[in-house]
Parts: C-alpha cells; sequence; structure tokens
C-alpha cells in the first residue's frame, strides 16, 4: 500500500531548501520507530523529500499499524519538510517495488535508499524454530536484497537512458554481523549476510552511478532497549546521551549526500560520538608448500599460522 497524498512543504523549507541533500529523494525502510526514524528525520532535516516506510509491527514482527510511518510523516511536516508514507512489505517483490513508485509518483525522481527494517526473534541455536529463523531472514537480508533489486534496476534504466544517477545506498548490519552474538544466531547470520550483499552490490552497481555501503549502528531502539536499558552516557555538560539513535544519523545522511562521492563498498560502526571504518576479511598469515600436504602436516602448519595470526575479537555474549 503506497500513499500519494504528499504532505509538507513547497516554499523552499525543510523538503526543497538548503542542507547537504537537499533536492534529493530518499526511501527509508522501517522508518516508523527507532533508527529509521532518526534517519528520516535527519535527512529531511538536511533538505531530503522522504518515504517513510514502516509496517507498523511488534519487535517480533507480528501484528501491523499505519501509524508510525504516518506519526514520522506528521513530524518531518511539522519542521518543514516534506514526506509521504508508505506501508508496503519490503520483503515481498511488489512491496518492494513499490518503493521506488512511491519516490517517483510522490516526487518524481529516487535519490537514496536507505534499508534498515527489521525485528527480533532470538534463541539459542537448538532451540531456534526453522520459521523464526525464516522470519529473520526473510526482513532484514531478503528485505534488504529485494529493495536494492528494483531500486538499483530503476538506476540502471536512467543510466542507460542518459541520465547517470548520484544514487546512494546505506544498508544496516550490525556488530552481531561483524562479530556474533550468542542467542542471536538467526539475526547474526541475516546481518553477516547483509555485508556481503553490500560488497557485491557497490562491485555491480558503480557503473550506473551508484555508491552502496553499510553501518553497524549501537543505539537504543526496540531491539535494544534491554541490553542498553543502563547505559547512560553522560559526558559533557549537555548531558549526552550516547545511546540516542540520533547519533548514528549524521553518517547516515552524509553517506546519502553527493559529499560523499567515491566512497563505496564500505562498512562504517557508529556509536555515540564514535565512528570507525571496519576492516574485513583480509589474508592473514599464510604458508605454501608447493605440493599436498599430509594432514599432520596441515595441522602443524595451521598451529604455526594460527600463533602468528591475530586473535578474534570475541562473540557478544560469550563467557
Amino acid at each position: 500500500m503506497t500513499s500519494q497524498n504528499v504532505q509538507g512543504a513547497t516554499d523552499g523549507t525543510a523538503g526543497n531548501g538548503g542542507g547537504i541533500c537537499a533536492g534529493r529523494v530518499a526511501v527509508v525502510t522501517g522508518a516508523g520507530r527507532g533508527l529509521g526514524r532518526a534517519h528520516a528525520r535527519a535527512l529531511a532535516a538536511e533538505g531530503a523529500r522522504v518515504v517513510v516506510n514502516d509496517l507498523g509491527v511488534g519487535l517480533d514482527g507480528a501484528g501491523g499499524s499505519a501509524g508510525p510511518a504516518q506519526e514520522v510523516v506528521d513530524e518531518i511536516v511539522a519542521a518543514g519538510g516534506e514526506a509521504v508514507a508508505h506501508g508496503g512489505d519490503i520483503a515481498t517483490t511488489d512491496g518492494a517495488a513499490s518503493l521506488v513508485t512511491a519516490a517517483l509518483d510522490a516526487f518524481g525522481r529516487l535519490d537514496i535508499l536507505v534499508n534498515n527494517a527489521g525485528f527480533l526473534r532470538d534463541k539459542m541455536l537448538v532451540n531456534l524454530d526453522e520459521e523464526s529463523w525464516d522470519a529473520v531472514m526473510r526482513v532484514h537480508l531478503k528485505g534488504h536484497f529485494l529493495a536494492l533489486k528494483h531500486a538499483g534496476a530503476h538506476w540502471r534504466a536512467e543510466a542507460k537512458a542518459g541520465r547517470m544517477p548520484q544514487a546512494r545506498v546505506i544498508n544496516t548490519s550490525s556488530g552481531a554481523g561483524l562479530l556474533g552474538s550468542v542467542g542471536q544466531g538467526n539475526y547474526t547470520a541475516a546481518k553477516a549476510g547483509i555485508l556481503g550483499l553490500t560488497l557485491v552490490a557497490a562491485a555491480e552497481l558503480g557503473r550506473y552511478g551508484v555508491q552502496v555501503n553499510a553501518i553497524a549502528p549501537a543505539a537504543r531502539t526496540r531491539m535494544t532497549e534491554t541490553v542498553f536499558a543502563d547505559a547512560m552516557a553522560a559526558s559533557g555538560d549537555g548531558g549526552f546521551d550516547a545511546m540516542a539513535p540520533e547519533n548514528v544519523s549524521p553518517l547516515v545522511v552524509w553517506l546519502a549526500s553527493g559529499a560523499s562521492g567515491g566512497v563505496s563498498g564500505r562498512v562504517f560502526e557508529a556509536e555515540a560520538g564514535r565512528i570507525t571504518v571496519m576492516e574485513g576479511w583480509r589474508p592473514g598469515p599464510g604458508a605454501d608448500k608447493g605440493a599436498r600436504w599430509t594432514p599432520a602436516e596441515a595441522g602443524e602448519a595451521a598451529l604455526r599460522l594460527l600463533a602468528a595470526a591475530e586473535p578474534p575479537q570475541p562473540v557478544y555474549g560469550a563467557q
């Protein structure tokens, strides 16, 4: 379901005026709450017109309501911006395709895709049922893929028609996708898959004027409120809230803007006032016998190499 009733300013205020995303159109999935809401508001504050996608489901993906997406639209409009609500399921072909249609129908273009939608079904592996595995994979990994596929197809068509885009995709992974997280096998696998998808998409879509990056945010949202329940930041006289979702959004806005030209296929951690460029799998110590190893020789070589290698970072929640 797509709302074609564009709401907001038409007089050169936040939606059309200044800011590093002025004149650009953004789609943000899962934008009714938490990080997505913060991103949508921050993009609008920097001049973007925004399609606010959200199904309004519960933390486990159950239920649904148009309320959260419309509330964010109302907040953007109240601040002088332009936005439209979108209630399509981005983990379906029709729902993901309608994201592009919503942007084109409402604003005449699409420049930015922020993939953010997701929910949790946490259990230890031996207790994790197949339905919970499939549900989390569907919303996180399939949802990223389908939205990226349809936006990418639009931008490819634009490039082939001689209208080279300056498009940006920001995918959402997590520390679980980078390091693993005990009790979150499904979520970890989905978020790790998003990192691989980001690298492939950046390589494939670059020729069409599309940059694709990923963030691994840490912030207080519905999915992390128990983890960060006691985390208060309080650095500085201003009472800085280190876990506020709004701390992550400035990096997203910059990545979504023309100012980030040349940055693609990268992964950033963002938490509080810290931004870190993550460096993924790359060759460490190696050995080449020049012939086939015996099992004993392979084991001896592996132990020598492990002794020379950097130790891995611990999995979240590991004892």
